[in-house]
């Protein structure tokens, strides 16, 4: 049975990378994992958060489109502060009141990969 999630893998195009360590590490905080090496030569980098608990793989595709609907959705702390940060480094930031009492907003990484950031508050909006 599922126990939990073990990673969400996201599209990236190639010679991105730096651009997307400076936002993954430097703007969202999270830290780099190595790549096997019998991955590395691929191209892509892999980052995770909350001692390793959750974790985005970013893999090099030939054709890359940035995924529009398809996204991981991230809890976070401090909504406000990340969003403000998100913009302060020129990241677009969509607030979306359909699901209350969660907070969220989207956003999009340096390939345009779109991300949800959803802050709980109070009990959890059970699934329709």
């Amino acid at each position: 049975m599922i126990t939990a999630l073990d990673h969400v893998q996201l599209p990236a195009p190639s010679g991105r990378e730096e651009a997307l360590r400076a936002f993954y590490v430097g703007v969202l905080g999270m830290a780099e994992l190595p790549k096997p090496p019998s991955l590395a030569s691929r191209g892509g980098c892999w980052f995770a958060a909350d001692d390793g608990r959750i974790r985005l793989y970013l893999g090099i595709e030939d054709g890359f489109r940035p995924t529009t609907k398809v996204h991981p959705g991230l809890r976070v702390s401090a909504i406000d502060e990340l969003a403000s940060r998100l913009a302060q480094h020129g990241a677009a930031v969509a607030w979306d009141h359909s699901l209350p009492p969660q907070r969220r907003f989207y956003s999009q990484d340096p390939a345009g990969d779109l991300l949800e950031f959803i802050e709980a508050i109070g009990d959890r909006t059970p699934a329709p």
